[in-house]
């Protein structure tokens, strides 16, 4: 803490700091010489290429990879041809680009994921210099061949290659190139010579840096700023221009003193930056160029790479590495020396307090007399968030501490924040994870993506810690860490699919947003599908075991899984499935394991494939089901003779089912058609394919007794049901001679109550009067009442001594007619 200022070195208004960030644990016999480097920003990790120009095939160059603290990650024999440039994309993946515009691309820990050709063309003429880089759409790489032409893919997930237009004058590479990303367009900033040209899709521009001398010679070295709105050219003549990227404006000019070209030039650039600059390196030196036009020098023992940042530039070094970087302002108000402002006050009044001084009470004095506590806790808070040094980060925050248990109405949010971030920083900065994050760039990275970092490097006890620590929802955070590692987990091959499973089992449980099917689905990938069925027992829901277990081509298991669910919809879809994928003799076979599925099958046959249906009831010998087949097929015959003849394969499969009922209705219903048949032929009557009764009431409408009464004695009709029919029929044609001669034809088997309520609803009372006397006494009370006959009702009623009859008259009796109400009602009481 009392040297917190020893490193500080001016740079105009401002100060820039190095901070040392490891002391790098890989083991480089001359450290980053004759080495291709690229290092990941946000603290990434680091691909190391060692001679990337040997050819020989017996002695290869060797590709490692780090974390950013050193820690080996991968390593093996480059095998492919020459590397000319490495990048890493926005999701940890390792480009390689090669002189023949083959981009390999691998993970963290070496693994060979997929490749991309930039053209043929690019293949015959090979590339001279490459870049890779960062844009909205993503990961791109540009790259230059020995033609002069340049090749662009803005996104390598979507690979769309751009041929940008030729260079007027260029021959082979330019002396210096960068790519610009401005309103979403992407283009190449080159130089040759003191010329500056813009290359886009359609056309090349030369450009001006406004404010550049005359004299300043031919453009060496040119770079972007982290977020490519700024730009900075290094002339032969030792000068770097700095301005905007559009060329609009310029913001400094500064002599360097040195006229050969860097080997890096980097912007070193935070938010909010009061002194921006530019960062030069040559072998053993490394200068800062500030837009004031002060530089600030660092002598280099070692070589180096600059590596850009957010807010700052991590120095690779292959023995240590450090962070350069302008102060915030905030830590120079706390601790530049004599300062006065609130945090600082605040941080000396922590520390007198600690020391029992009465002093402390005089610096809060003076904090509380300007009313700026608030502010001064504010500050130490901030500053704190900024700070790489943990006994740094400790004062700070316990100085915010002392100062707040003075303030009645401060909001702790801020305060509690800042204390979790920094513990997850602190954690992640460790030299065995390895990923040096400033509080700003973790703020711009976001907690989500750093959980995707750790998970990637398969770090994930740190990262379920994390997730816990910072409260993160269930399904956002441990679920899906224990998701991505049970999906490595299956591609261990070190132990028996027994072990995983219950490695896997134990460690993921039930917990909500882990998908077994989805873990399986890894496990087959990985080429262990008996492992996966094994996760797949696990698997609650069937919905998700099916669709792999078909993928797996285990359609029997797949099948029972479904049954087992009880969801005919998957069933259905299995079965489905299994008719495109076997031949019909399996899959019959394979059904009628399953009585649901082979149900469903029918059910979808029935209505789709009716010939299929017959040979899956042959094939299972189902007489009884055939005959149902044919009895359906029949009704959809138009002609009576197709129809007759499946009703006979029907009556015959009955037959051989022994189902004698129906059989012997399948008989009647051919009997019934030949009957209609003639009656139509004869009389036109238009029967066919009426049902019995619907025919009897049609006969008997149009007046063919005859024939209605020789369907009732051959089909044995019920003699109620046929008189029902008849009387019914009568009274609507209202032929009341023939309704009489009926009547009287026999006894009627349904009484003669119906008589009289058919004569009534059609409206004829005289005749209904014929069949009163006919009518049994138990029902005389309830014909009279249909007539209106209320005396007639009355003198049944009292004559049966009925008390239910009594009282049904004695309702329907008029007050008017008293005499009969009373005689009711002496009937009633003697009753």
């Amino acid at each position: 803490m009392a040297f917190v200022t020893a490193s500080w070195n001016p740079l105009g208004d401002a100060f820039y700091r190095k901070s040392e960030l490891y002391e790098m644990s890989w083991s480089l016999k001359d450290g980053l010489r004759d080495s291709l480097v690229a290092a990941a920003p946000y603290g990434g990790p680091i691909a190391v290429l060692k001679e990337p120009q040997r050819r020989s095939p017996s002695s290869r160059p060797h590709l490692d990879i780090y974390s950013a603290s050193g820690q080996t990650l991968a390593s093996f024999t480059w095998k492919s041809g020459v590397v000319l440039q490495l990048g890493w994309s926005v999701s940890d993946e390792l480009l390689c680009v090669q002189e023949d515009g083959t981009v390999l691309i691998y993970d963290l820990f070496g693994s060979f994921k997929r490749h991309f050709s930039m053209g043929q063309e690019i293949t015959h003429d090979q590339v001279v210099q490459a870049r890779v880089f960062h844009s909205p759409f993503g990961t791109g790489v540009a790259v230059v061949t020995a033609s002069a032409r340049f090749t662009l893919a803005t996104n390598i997930d979507d690979l769309k290659l751009r041929r940008l237009p030729e260079v007027p004058g260029l021959q082979g590479a330019p002396s210096s190139w960068a790519i610009l990303t401005q309103e979403r367009q992407t283009k190449v900033l080159l130089s040759i010579g003191p010329e500056l040209y813009v290359l886009d899709h359609t056309s090349c521009t030369a450009v001006y840096p406004p404010g550049l001398s005359p004299d300043s010679g031919s453009i060496l070295q040119m770079c972007v700023s982290f977020s490519y709105k700024y730009l900075a050219l290094f002339t032969e003549s030792g000068l770097v221009w700095t301005g905007t990227s559009s060329l609009q404006e310029k913001f400094s000019e500064v002599d360097t003193k040195m006229r050969s070209a860097p080997k890096q030039m980097v912007w070193c650039r935070r938010p909010r930056a009061q002194q921006p600059s530019v960062v030069l390196m040559w072998e053993r030196l490394l200068l800062v160029a500030g837009q004031c036009g002060d530089t600030i020098q660092f002598p280099l023992d070692q070589v180096s790479v600059l590596v850009p940042e957010l807010d700052g530039i991590r120095v690779l070094g292959g023995f240590h590495q450090e962070l350069l970087q302008e102060v915030p302002l905030v830590s120079q108000e706390i601790f530049k020396i004599a300062s006065m402002s609130p945090g600082a006050l605040l941080l000396e009044a922590h520390r007198e307090y600690e020391k029992q001084s009465q002093r402390a009470d005089e610096y809060l004095r003076e904090i509380k007399e300007q009313s700026v506590l608030s502010e001064a806790v504010a500050q130490c808070v901030e500053a704190a968030a900024h700070e790489w040094d943990c006994t740094t980060q400790k004062a700070l925050l316990r100085a915010a501490s002392f100062g707040k248990c003075f303030l009645s109405d401060f909001s702790p949010e801020s305060f509690v924040s800042i204390c979790r971030e920094l513990r997850v920083l602190n954690a992640v900065r460790e030299s065995t994870v390895g990923i040096p994050l400033t509080h700003t760039q973790f703020k711009q990275m976001t907690v989500q993506v750093l959980i995707d970092r750790l998970v990637h490097r398969r770090l994930y006890p740190l990262a379920m810690e994390i997730c816990r620590y910072l409260k993160i929802p269930e399904f956002q955070g441990v679920s899906r860490v224990l998701r991505h590692w049970a999906s490595c987990k299956v591609q261990q091959t070190d132990l028996s699919d027994e072990a995983v499973a219950r490695v896997v089992c134990a460690k993921v449980g039930d917990t909500p947003g882990v998908s077994y099917s989805h873990i399986a689905a890894k496990a087959y990938e990985s080429g262990r599908p008996e492992l996966a069925i094994k996760l797949l027992e696990f698997e609650a829901r069937s919905g998700e075991q099916v669709p792999l277990l078909l993928k797996m081509k285990r359609s029997h298991l797949a099948l029972s899984k479904a049954v087992e669910s009880g969801d005919t919809d998957l069933v259905f879809t299995v079965v489905t499935f299994l008719k495109n994928e076997m031949n019909r003799g399996d899959f019959f076979m394979t059904l009628r394991n399953q009585p649901l599925a082979l149900s469903l099958y029918r059910q979808f046959c029935r209505v789709q494939e009716s010939q299929t249906l017959k040979d899956l009831l042959n094939q299972d010998d189902d007489h009884e089901g055939l005959g149902n087949f044919y009895v359906a097929s029949a009704f959809k015959e138009q002609r009576l003779e197709g129809r007759v003849a499946a009703l006979q394969n029907a009556v015959d499969e009955f037959n051989k089912a022994k189902n004698d009922f129906n059989a012997k209705a399948t008989e009647e219903e051919m009997k019934l058609l030949r009957f209609q048949k003639k009656l139509d032929e004869e009389k036109g009557a238009g029967l066919q394919g009426m049902s019995l009764q619907d025919t009897m009431e049609t006969l008997l409408n149009l007046g063919l007794h005859k024939q209605a009464e020789q369907l009732y004695r051959d089909f044995r009709v019920p003699d109620k049901r046929f008189w029902w029919l008849k009387l019914r029929a009568l009274a609507e044609k209202q032929d009341w001679d023939e309704l009489d001669k009926f009547s009287r034809s026999k006894k009627s088997p349904i009484g003669y109550l119906p008589f009289v309520d058919v004569c009534v609803k059609n409206h004829n009372q005289h005749e209904a009067k014929k069949y009163l006397l006919r009518v049994s006494p138990e029902q005389r009370v309830q014909a009279c009442l249909l007539l209106g006959d209320l005396e007639g009702a009355a003198d049944a009623a009292i004559e049966r001594r009925n008390e239910g009859e009594l009282g049904a008259v004695l309702n329907r009796c008029p007050a008017s007619n008293r005499q009969l109400m009373e005689r009711l009602q002496r009937a009633t009481a003697k009753k």
